[in-house]
């Protein structure tokens, strides 16, 4: 089941325009996996303290609308495990039910060294699909 969490748009969010500058969706995204993992029972903070560190691989996007200063828009993430090294969170950001920015994030886990490790099985058991 995807999570949502909702985020109002501050004016630091935005352009000179009012309208959401394009590199902040990738913070609401980011917002977005935290708090889906969190509701998961998995705390972010705590993955990095057991030498779990959860990075971004690739990423890819397509922008549908633009989003303004004082609208909430609705962030929905979910997940689905692609190996046993790569999870794939499938987010979008909507307003009012309408689709405003589509995402597909893959991430990995390294270990403090910064090497590639397996996606701990907590992680791996949070399958959307």
């Amino acid at each position: 089941m995807p999570h949502r969490v909702s985020y109002r748009v501050y004016y630091e969010d935005t352009d000179s325009l009012g309208v959401v500058y394009y590199a902040n969706y990738f913070k609401f995204f980011e917002r977005g996996r935290t708090e889906y993992l969190a509701a998961h029972g998995q705390d972010v903070a705590e993955l990095n303290r057991a030498g779990v560190l959860v990075v971004v691989h690739s990423l890819t996007a397509t922008f549908r609308k633009s989003a303004r200063l004082g609208e909430m828009l609705d962030v929905v993430t979910g997940f689905e495990v692609k190996s046993p090294f790569r999870g794939r969170f499938a987010q979008r950001i909507e307003r009012d039910g309408e689709l405003v920015v589509e995402a597909s994030v893959d991430v990995a886990c390294l270990n403090p060294e910064q090497r590639l490790i397996e996606l701990p099985a907590s992680v791996r058991a949070l399958t959307d699909s």
